[in-house]
């Protein structure tokens, strides 16, 4: 499958990560290179559509409603920490019971020392960068995007212009190994970090323990993906409805029930929306162009 079919089909979503960093940027620095491109666009996820309405409130308002975006929450708190803006933040959903550093000490500590909080996620080092941390960066998926996020925003705000805007590199290339796989009975996909977690699992190209190994993260999401894999995974063993909160693995279980033609339902199907909300349209247009294995 093409990926520019995929694209033309309004089936994948915009990078999530790329424009989060974007629009942080565009928010704290009160410029419009970046949030306008995507405003009132129906390929963005719940946690982009919160980021677009806070940037309309930021300047206006001290309590800010992140919704259920962790990596939204820990951007905005730490800004608002290191620029003594004294905001205050409500959370929704499954982000009311994760656990999320509080210390405001924090924007003074060095990015080996914020990669420790919170199961080890990269957020609040992303954070130290955006907002200006010039150490070198570990070799880390986010933290390397967020430093190019960086250069690209800075460049645009010289030259003028817009930024670029990305689609879901993560998300288009499960989305083309679980083509593959049903037009071939064969993948090709090598999980590259911990959002490829979920789907890797689902089909057997890793298992938990590796993923523990190399994610510490994966405890810390709207479940942990460690042990909410396990579980989902029983579920369809048992023919359980799937109870999941998380958008990850919901759209994992529901490819791997798919591809093993399991009759399977979802108690909270809508969850999907926060990263892909073309979920459910992606999942009916392999039905009726690719079918079951």
């Amino acid at each position: 499958m093409d990926r520019n079919e995929l694209i033309r089909q309004k089936l994948i979503p915009l990078s999530k990560y790329w424009s989060m960093r974007l629009g942080f940027l565009d928010i704290i620095n009160n410029t419009k290179y970046f949030i306008p491109l995507i405003d009132g666009r129906d390929d963005i996820g719940d946690d982009l559509k919160a980021m677009i309405r806070i940037s309309h409130e930021w300047n206006e308002k001290k309590e800010i409603n992140v919704g259920e975006g962790g990596a939204l929450l820990r951007l905005l708190q730490f800004a608002s920490w290191k620029f003594g803006l004294n905001k205050t933040f409500v959370r929704e959903k499954t982000l009311k019971d994760r656990e999320i550093c509080n210390n405001p000490d924090i924007v003074n500590w060095k990015l080996p020392e914020l990669l420790k909080l919170d199961n080890c996620t990269p957020q609040w080092a992303s954070a130290a960068i955006l907002t200006g941390n010039n150490e070198e960066i570990p070799d880390d998926y986010f933290l390397k995007m967020s430093k190019e996020a960086l250069a690209h925003y800075s460049k645009i705000k010289e030259t003028g212009g817009f930024c670029e805007v990305r689609y879901d590199e993560t998300i288009m290339k499960q989305a083309i190994a679980f083509i593959e796989l049903l037009k071939n009975g064969k993948m090709d996909f090598l999980p590259a970090q911990q959002d490829d977690y979920c789907f890797a699992r689902a089909f057997n190209l890793i298992d938990r323990e590796e993923g523990e190994r190399r994610w510490h993260e994966l405890k810390g999401h709207e479940s942990n993906r460690l042990d909410e894999m396990e579980k989902q995974l029983e579920n369809i063993e048992n023919e359980y409805k799937i109870d999941s909160h998380d958008h990850r693995v919901i759209q994992a279980i529901a490819m791997l029930a798919f591809s093993c033609d399991e009759k399977i339902s979802f108690a909270h199907p809508e969850c999907v929306s926060k990263s892909w909300p073309q979920f459910w349209k992606f999942m009916d247009f392999v039905s009726a162009n690719f079918g079951k294995l």
